[in-house]
């Protein structure tokens, strides 16, 4: 198999079977879309839609020093993560600069799943080896061992617990147990990345047909629908969640980002980019940097990633991520601008959509946030 050819996910004949459109993303050949994506959005957001997110890269940390090892790798505090839980945190180089966000599951006592991007699954994997010299510990290449499901939406609980008897109405956000759903072994979480209630299903590869097949008989009478990657991204462009790429790049720090809360400088032991990030942390409380926006169109135009945002005549910022919403049934975007035309309601701001300047309202972030 010649290195340019997309890598398949354990249920690529059941996306090809059911007409998905597919397409090459970070390497993958990924679904896009099975039928309409506005109504595969709105499937998430009313009921339920399934996804295969096997492409994203899962690497095991293990050993007595797992711990410690994590808390120098990546900004966050590993160490305080309780067993079953998770955290979101970062990974940056030394000078501060993102390389990824990641998901952490702390699975045993020194037993660590993280969870990458596709797009960054080699990095992460390259600079946690790196830094784990002198350290106790095992750092793991674990993406061929698992395929990953997520069932999102409103109806998701019900579904999976119609599989399993697992105690999901126990499980927190940001946790992560074992269990088995559909006779099949998984480490059933609950992060999500569409603004919704939802679970995430790390299985065997071999498994993953089954457990589809079980998810979308189990969803028939709750109007589950599968769902492709175009969906995940406006979905997770209304709930205000950045991606890595757009409004997360190796050029800006997490306080550039407005995520400076992910850095724990309290933790012990020294980590790396702790002396950078102490300056941008500073940089970011005396001259507040650019501010991640939400954009709002008063007319029908799409912005798209890029784009500049302009008011009065000058470039104040620029589009990190731009779409048609299907929930405000208008076209939004999320940009970095500068910090006095941030409010939300600020007045004069548009994006520059091919020459043409296009009114647009400033938001705060999310568009959309569930009820709980």
């Amino acid at each position: 198999m010649s290195s340019t050819e997309p890598r398949r996910t354990a249920l690529d004949a059941v996306h090809r079977a059911l007409g998905a459109t597919m397409t090459d993303f970070a390497g993958w050949d990924m679904p896009l879309r099975y039928g309409s994506e506005r109504e595969e959005h709105l499937a998430v957001r009313t009921r339920a839609g399934l996804f295969d997110l096997s492409h994203m890269g899962e690497i095991a940390v293990t050993g007595p020093q797992a711990a410690a090892l994590l808390n120098f790798a990546l900004v966050g505090n590993i160490a305080s993560v309780g067993v079953g839980r998770a955290r979101y945190t970062m990974i940056c180089q030394a000078d501060g600069g993102i390389l990824d966000d990641l998901i952490v599951y702390r699975l045993a006592e020194t037993e660590y799943l993280v969870v990458a991007n596709a797009s960054n699954a080699q990095v992460v994997l390259h600079a946690l080896t790196e830094r784990a010299a002198g350290f106790d510990a095992e750092v793991r290449d674990d993406r061929d061992a698992y395929a990953l499901l997520a069932v999102q939406g409103p109806q998701s609980p019900g579904i999976l617990a119609a599989l399993t008897d697992a105690d999901l109405d126990g499980l927190k956000y940001y946790a992560g147990l074992p269990g088995t759903v559909a006779g099949v072994p998984a480490l059933i979480a609950r992060t999500g990345y569409t603004g919704e209630d939802g679970f995430e299903l790390f299985v065997k590869p071999e498994h993953a047909v089954e457990l589809w097949q079980a998810l979308t008989k189990a969803g028939e009478g709750a109007g589950l629908v599968p769902c492709g990657l175009s969906c995940r991204d406006t979905l997770r462009l209304e709930a205000g969640m950045p991606l890595y790429g757009h409004e997360l790049t190796a050029e800006l720090t997490p306080f550039d980002a407005g995520l400076g809360r992910v850095v724990k400088f309290d933790k012990d032991g020294d980590f790396v980019g702790r002396e950078a990030l102490t300056e941008a942390a500073a940089r970011a409380e005396s001259s507040p940097p650019r501010v991640l926006v939400g954009l709002v169109a008063e007319g029908r135009r799409v912005p798209r990633a890029g784009f500049p945002v302009v008011a009065d005549g000058a470039v104040i910022g620029e589009v990190t991520s731009g779409a048609p919403s299907p929930t405000l049934g208008k076209p939004i975007a999320m940009a970095y601008v500068e910090a006095a035309h941030a409010a939300p309601g600020t007045a004069g701001v548009g994006v520059d959509i091919r020459g043409s300047h296009e009114p647009y309202e400033v938001v705060a972030l999310p568009f959309y946030k569930r009820r709980k």
